[in-house]
């Protein structure tokens, strides 16, 4: 299989990096607005903020600002197929206060991340190989969908039920920004059936109109 060279989008991956400070400004930005320059994060600090309180500036070095890790650890390996690293302030402290994050998804042949939510996003997708299928569904019932080819670009509203699936021959990839330094992420099928404690059966039965038999063939599978 050939793969294709990433060399040729470096002016359109400037660009969609780029893109979270051109579309969401630090007036507009979900996230609070920086009252310094910058602010590395101490993620383990006891201090419960909005946010996380900052490391000393005079101890503050280039290497902080610095991230190596985005690409390592992806694979195809998983249930669906395939795998995302998500870099928020929790693994790159440096992004405390600057309302964005990053991450990197590859698929196999009919991967799929499963549909989810990131409750305090806005997402753009940037698809650097093969095809994907990228869709969402608005409050209001409607579903809005596209086919991205490499060096296209999705933007998936914050908030919103959402997927990405590839519908290529082979394997894709993809990088993804967010508006947020933290954007979160639900699940909803493993938020149902695989919270501790349990949702009551009975929930999960009206809601779906399905038996108790399928509700716990569904359970399993996020036991």
């Amino acid at each position: 299989m050939k793969i294709r060279s990433h060399h040729s989008f470096a002016p359109s991956l400037l660009l969609f990096l780029l893109l979270p400070f051109i579309l969401f400004p630090p007036t507009t930005s979900y996230d609070p607005s920086p009252d310094q320059d910058f602010c590395i994060a101490i993620p383990n600090s006891s201090i419960s903020v909005n946010g996380f309180p900052c490391k000393p500036s005079s101890s503050v070095t280039s290497d902080d600002f610095f991230f190596t890790k985005l690409s390592v650890n992806l694979n195809t390996s998983s249930p669906f197929n395939a795998s995302a690293t998500l870099i928020d302030v929790l693994s790159f402290p440096a992004l405390n206060t600057l309302g964005i994050s990053v991450a990197s998804v590859v698929f196999g042949r009919g991967g799929l991340i499963q549909p989810h939510t990131h409750p305090l996003a806005t997402e753009i997708v940037f698809v650097t190989e093969g095809q994907v299928l990228i869709g969402f569904v608005a409050t209001d019932g409607r579903y809005f969908s596209k086919v991205v080819g490499a060096g296209g670009l999705f933007v998936i509203p914050m908030g919103l039920v959402h997927f990405e699936y590839n519908v290529g021959k082979g394997i894709a990839t993809a990088t993804v920004a967010f508006n947020s330094q933290l954007p979160g992420i639900v699940i909803p099928a493993a938020e149902l059936f695989g919270s501790t404690p349990a949702v009551p059966d009975a929930v999960l039965r009206e809601a779906f109109g399905v038996g108790e038999e399928v509700v716990q063939e569904i359970r399993a599978k996020f036991g």
